[in-house]
């Protein structure tokens, strides 16, 4: 199948190269906002987070005051990221030295952890590093003023969230109302499209934040140039169809599901022994790093493979061990993981992300693109595959893949606005057109008849920092979904769906804010999904299926497109005319009205007309008396489907 989204990177360089700090781009962009108390910085993965933390909590120790630097991060292996780290030597005014004793990402029990974390509060020492698990452990057994003048990093912030069930984010939302505390937040991924969100908007609004893109990152590599993001659909057990996207000449970490997910077979190791099976024949494990040894059955070479969902603790500790220290790019050739190695896994020779089964949230998704994204010179081109169960119109459970298989398109539609460059839009023809902004305007920059700018500092911060994030909640809604096969006019869309979602995710806008806001985001999805050519000294989008010039465009004529309408031609692509009927039907019964009574004094005509036709009655018939036969065709569909759920 091919790839949904394709995008093409120039490889300038320039996200890789280092100023007289030793500070790569998306490092120098965070220094900047050194002095915030609450700093949140958005950045994927491989970008140099990590190391933007050392600079920014070196400078809040030795020039802003603070005491400490206690950093919390999600698992035990994630801590090698924060060792000590010589930065005097690329011209920063400090080396990062945290004391091994204080480094509590180490086997053992909570509670000497726990123990351990008070000591260094009582002690001179600067830097402590833990796991997310021990800072809530710890938190029980400290005053939240005793973390006064004291820097908390939270690494993988995605971890946090509003959820009261969440143990993080009450500690962080107590720290920040009973302390001084500074925190700086770092994640790869913040999507409001998550079913619960990180922060609270007032929360959020606390945090001066610092975003980096992908887009940015990887234009700016050396090495890899493009990147491709494809679904492919099986029927059956994945374990027999994964041979058919699984390269064994390619880098690659499989995910394999979730054994509470459909697509699981419920045994994760016969999982294993099947993918392993379909490579080739087990020669031997090495005793010392449990490296598996396969011979493939098509090349005749040898394939070294690292499986991390055993559960025997010393085995997986031993195959981690080997993973840390892999040096070469011929050191391991296939890592097969379940819910290791999805974040903050540093295996810069991986080129591709194979993942099983649709994964319910978008910040995961990234989170897995990113361990293929990291550049290295063996590799020129690096892939996403996500594997999905194919839904069958027959499945009693087809509602439920259809609708996880409408999420995976959103999903790698939002991709595309994440991987691609930004544009940057302005009125034209109007008061509040910044003339003295025209000397900083690129290729990049169109201006739009009838455009708004933002009229407050809330609304910038949110087409700059969250258009993505709010595209990410826009196209899992579900009246957008239902709109999404052209079924609901572009024009209520634009200007009555797409409002309303975006008064209910920021409902301190005014309206005046909420159209700009709604402005930017039709209008840079419209451009992101169009097709640009330049003739001459002029450009042109292809919109509404007809080329105009950008610079007679009016935001009235934009408002009159379906900003998402690649969704529909993704779906179409995709999937099998049964499948397809699947989908329509299951969209068109969450909109249809009917009763029992009429279904059941309708099922004798349903008969009649079949026998009479040989057709049955179809949906997009002129006659009304039809499409009604066709709706209690679906209606009692989906009530035998209920039926059989609930039995």
């Amino acid at each position: 199948m091919q790839n949904i989204v394709q995008v093409k990177y120039q490889q300038t360089g320039k996200s890789k190269s280092t100023n007289e700090y030793g500070m790569r781009e998306m490092q120098q962009k965070a220094f900047e906002a050194r002095t915030a108390q609450y700093l949140l910085i958005k950045a994927p993965p491989a970008s140099g987070k990590s190391r933007a933390l050392m600079f920014i909590g070196l400078d809040k120790l030795i020039h802003q005051g603070i005491k400490k630097v206690i950093v919390a991060v999600p698992e035990r292996s994630i801590g090698s990221s924060f060792a000590k780290t010589d930065l005097k030597q690329f011209g920063f005014f400090a080396d990062w030295k945290p004391n091994p004793r204080y480094n509590l990402c180490t086997p053992g029990v909570e509670k000497s952890k726990v123990a351990a974390f008070l000591s260094f509060l009582e002690s001179d020492e600067k830097i402590l590093i833990c796991t997310h698990a021990t800072l809530r452990f710890a938190f029980d057994a400290i005053d939240e003023k005793q973390l006064d003048d004291c820097l908390l990093a939270i690494d993988e912030f995605h971890h946090v969230s509003v959820d009261g069930d969440n143990k993080l984010g009450v500690v962080l939302s107590s720290i920040m109302e009973k302390s001084t505390a500074h925190v700086v937040a770092m994640t790869g991924s913040f999507f409001r499209g998550d079913s619960v969100p990180i922060l609270l908007p007032e929360d959020e609004a606390k945090f001066t934040k610092v975003k980096y893109d992908y887009y940015q990152q990887l234009n700016g590599y050396n090495y890899l140039k493009s990147l491709g993001i494809g679904y492919h659909f099986y029927q059956g057990k994945y374990t027999a169809a994964i041979h058919e996207v699984l390269d064994e000449s390619k880098k690659t970490i499989i995910h394999i599901p979730s054994v509470n997910s459909g697509e699981s077979t419920k045994d994760k190791y016969e999982e294993v022994n099947r993918i392993i099976d379909s490579l080739g024949e087990l020669d031997y494990q090495d005793p010392d790093t449990g490296v598996l040894y396969v011979i493939s059955k098509t090349t005749g070479k040898t394939l070294k493979i690292a499986d991390l969902v055993h559960d025997n603790q010393k085995d997986r500790d031993k195959i981690q061990a080997y993973l840390r220290e892999v040096k070469s790019v011929d050191d391991i050739d296939i890592i097969i993981a379940l819910g290791m190695a999805k974040e903050g896994f540093d295996w810069p020779y991986c080129e591709h992300a194979l993942t099983v089964g649709y994964r319910g949230s978008l910040t995961e998704i990234i989170q897995i693109i990113g361990r293929a994204t990291r550049d290295s010179e063996n590799k020129s081109h690096s892939q996403f595959t996500n594997l999905i169960a194919q839904p069958d119109a027959e499945d009693d459970l087809v509602k439920l893949s259809v609708n996880n298989m409408l999420k995976a398109i959103t999903a790698s539609l939002l991709m595309e606005q994440v991987l691609a460059p930004n544009f940057k839009f302005k009125p034209k023809f109007s008061e509040e057109a910044d003339e003295d902004d025209d000397a900083d305007d690129d290729e990049d920059t169109i201006k739009i008849n009838g455009f708004k700018l933002p009229s407050s500092q809330r609304a910038k911060e949110i087409i700059e920092s969250d258009i993505n994030d709010l595209k990410a909640k826009i196209m899992q809604d579900q009246q957008m979904i239902k709109a999404m096969p052209g079924n609901v006019d572009p024009e209520v869309i634009n200007k009555v769906l797409i409002p309303k979602i975006i008064k209910e995710t920021y409902p301190d806008l005014s309206d005046e804010e909420v159209e700009a806001v709604r402005q930017h985001v039709v209008v840079d999805s419209v451009f992101k999904n169009g097709t640009m050519e330049e003739v001459g000294d002029k450009r042109f989008i292809r919109m509404a299926d007809s080329f105009v010039n950008i610079d007679d465009i009016h935001i009235d004529l934009i408002d009159t497109i379906n900003p998402f309408q690649k969704a529909f031609e993704i779906l179409s692509k995709s999937v099998t005319a049964s499948v397809f009927k699947a989908i329509q039907e299951t969209i068109e019964a969450t909109r249809i009205t009917m009763t029992d009574e009429e279904a059941i004094i309708l099922w004798p005509k349903i008969k009649n007309w079949i026998a009479k036709t040989g057709e049955q009655p179809s949906m997009q018939s002129f006659d009304p008396q039809e499409r009604r036969l066709a709706e209690a065709i679906i209606f009692l569909k989906e009530q035998k489907r209920k039926a059989a759920s609930n039995g």
